[in-house]
């Protein structure tokens, strides 16, 4: 099982995940007032619209109260659990840009081949694909913490059926949770520590505390690299 942390700030129940592009849309429809004004203003469909709110509404419960046309007119308002619910999506958001403006691992090593600007460099975790501009050996990579996977090693995927093509084992040593997202340090060796952001949930399924045997996974496209000779 694969649990990633590439993302925008996300909410799941079930098969459905709440991401910002249906927080845009629930907060136009509380500022236009109906469904079909939300969708125009944002040049979408409103049958794609409808169909999507409809879907939110089967895994999270009634969030948009919409009332027909009369003298008054009809329309469309968030009810107090979309309000919460957007309250609950917010925190997450601060939360994770928080952690993620802070949390980036620095990896030292040295080109031994490239393809252009995607280099294979030899670093003390291991050989790592980076992006890496043309000229010199040495070089610096950095890569953020949202842009790492962890897997259990007995479900990592082989390298060549994921496009996170590198793959590095380690244990984790620290676990720094918050209340939707968590921190985690991994060993990876050559007293190298990596940091991943996880979701709250992911701490538990994966069971992580300090020791958990992981797999750490990260494209080579998320992995940049500056000369310093």
């Amino acid at each position: 099982m694969e649990f990633s942390t590439e993302f925008d700030a996300r909410l799941g129940r079930g098969d459905v995940t709440l991401a910002e592009r249906d927080v845009e849309l629930l907060r136009t429809v509380d500022d236009h007032g109906s469904i079909n004004a939300a969708a125009t203003a944002l040049g979408r469909s409103y049958s794609r619209a409808q169909q999507r709110i409809v879907e939110l509404e089967e895994a999270f419960g009634e969030l948009v109260e919409r009332t027909r046309g009369g003298a008054g007119g009809g329309g469309s308002r968030l009810t107090d659990r979309a309000e919460r619910l957007l309250s609950r999506y917010d925190r997450l958001r601060a939360e994770f840009s928080g952690v993620v403006e802070t949390a980036e691992t620095a990896l030292s090593g040295r080109v031994v081949d490239r393809e252009g600007e995607l280099a294979t460099v030899e670093t003390t975790a291991g050989t790592v694909r980076a992006l890496v501009p043309e000229g010199g050996e040495a070089v610096r990579l950095t890569l953020r913490a949202d842009a790492v996977t962890l897997q259990s090693p007995s479900e990592s995927p082989d390298g060549d059926r994921t496009s996170a093509r590198n793959r590095v084992r380690g244990t984790v040593l620290t676990v720094d949770a918050g209340e939707s997202v968590a921190l985690v340090t991994v060993d990876v060796g050559g007293d190298v520590s990596l940091s991943a952001l996880v979701t709250a949930a992911s701490v538990e399924k994966l069971n992580l505390h300090r020791g958990t045997p992981v797999v750490a996974s990260f494209k080579a496209t998320a992995t940049r690299g500056v000369r310093t000779d």
